[in-house]
């Protein structure tokens, strides 16, 4: 990931109604939710929800899809790995011991449910 793609994204959630949307949409994947639902129960109003989907959609961390007459909000899963793995790259300077606590907190969250046989 390339330095201006990080920051226009890190920009869009530097705001508190875009980083709540941010983290609704990321409870509600991979499904997403339709955009007056997110207004709903973000209680915004839809015109200035509209805006900051856009703002999240042009900064490459959501990605939506008409449905008749909603339109469903999604994480951009493969963009939301790119910017973390941007962000901690370079973490620790290698060092794994400093970097295991970081590690331990995100395992548990993300553990791959075992394949039934």
């Amino acid at each position: 990931m390339e330095s201006i793609r990080a920051i226009v994204a890190l920009s869009a959630l530097g705001q508190e109604t875009r980083l709540e949307i941010f983290r609704l949409l990321v409870r509600n994947t991979p499904e997403g939710l339709p955009a007056g639902e997110i207004a709903r129960r973000l209680e915004v109003p839809q015109n200035t929800m509209s805006s900051h989907l856009g703002l999240l959609t042009r900064a490459g961390l959501l990605t939506s899809e008409r449905f008749s007459r909603s339109i469903v909000y999604k994480v951009d899963l493969d963009a939301f790995r790119e910017l973390m793995l941007f962000m901690v790259k370079d973490c620790c300077n290698g060092n794994a011991t400093l970097c295991a606590p970081l590690i331990a907190e995100l395992t548990p969250c993300c553990q791959p449910q075992e394949v039934i046989q």
